[in-house]
């Protein structure tokens, strides 16, 4: 009984959640008139209605901004934050521990905090053309290659749970740290990395926030967040239409979380064991 009227609350709260997603769906089938009415289900269902949503707006385009976006910013958080995070959990030096809590501090800052100064360097001439980087990706994918607080804290944590017979073994058959991360740390730790990756990748897709700043004044360069938020403005009374285009931004997003679901979940759990 206790395990049957736990499934009906599991189910109960995902059906809670699973509705808007249904709503969202429906209404991006819908007629105008149909959209502002009270009716659930569409008649007759307009499938047109996402292929109107490519013809409006050049989301090709768009799309192929975002796709850049994230995935070089998730390959420079990779790049950049598992030798750090290397560093700071198997490798002893002094004043590890106080370097480390100062990147932990930067978690606590958000983004708006170094948004100013930030905008001043990328504004000036840092290309040898000659042009700033402000209205291009450059400050939104440049920065990633320089760490991430938050990913190198679940790298460490990571690593930590690694046994140390297998870094000390690589040891005695004469490898260096290199060699020990390359041949030891990594491959045993794909969940965190597809974690990582995961984590980032979705955050860069759903950012609004910096290309709002960066490349706001630059319609060539807008990411699918921006675009999305224009269109809302120009069809705020279809909302058929914002639907269908709210659909298609979140389509990606969903189909990578479930096809690494499993290795993404384990990513998390194992992260943390050890402290």
């Amino acid at each position: 009984m206790q395990a049957i009227a736990e499934h009906s609350v599991l189910i109960a709260i995902s059906l809670a959640f699973l509705l808007p997603v249904v709503l969202m769906i429906l209404t991006a089938l819908m007629s105008d008139r149909q959209a502002l009415s009270p009716k659930l289900i569409p008649d007759p269902w307009q499938w047109g209605n996402f292929t109107k949503v490519f013809s409006e707006i050049p989301l090709w385009t768009y799309t192929r901004n975002t796709a850049l976006y994230a995935c070089l910013s998730t390959v420079g958080v990779l790049v950049s934050c598992v030798p750090v995070a290397y560093a700071f959990s198997r490798v002893a030096w002094r004043g590890r521990n106080v370097v480390f809590l100062l990147v932990l501090s930067a978690i606590m800052l958000p983004t708006q905090v170094t948004s100013v100064s930030l905008y001043i360097i990328f504004a000036r001439d840092l290309d040898w053309t000659g042009m700033d980087w402000v209205g291009t990706l450059k400050p939104l994918i440049v920065p990633s290659f320089f760490g991430d607080a938050f990913s190198i804290f679940l790298l460490r944590q990571f690593f930590m749970t690694i046994p140390q017979e297998l870094s000390d073994s690589m040891r005695v058959d004469g490898g260096n740290e290199w060699t020990i991360l390359r041949r030891v740390i990594l491959p045993l730790s794909k969940p965190a990395l597809a974690a990582v990756a995961l984590f980032n990748f979705i955050y860069a897709w759903n950012d609004f926030y910096n290309p709002l700043v960066y490349v706001g004044e630059s319609p060539n360069h807008w990411t699918l967040s921006l675009a999305l938020s224009s269109f809302r403005t120009l069809h705020h009374v279809q909302w058929n239409l914002t639907m269908a285009a709210a659909l298609i931004f979140m389509l990606p997003v969903v189909v990578i979380f479930f096809a690494a679901q499993r290795v993404f979940i384990e990513g998390v759990t194992l992260t943390g064991v050890k402290g």
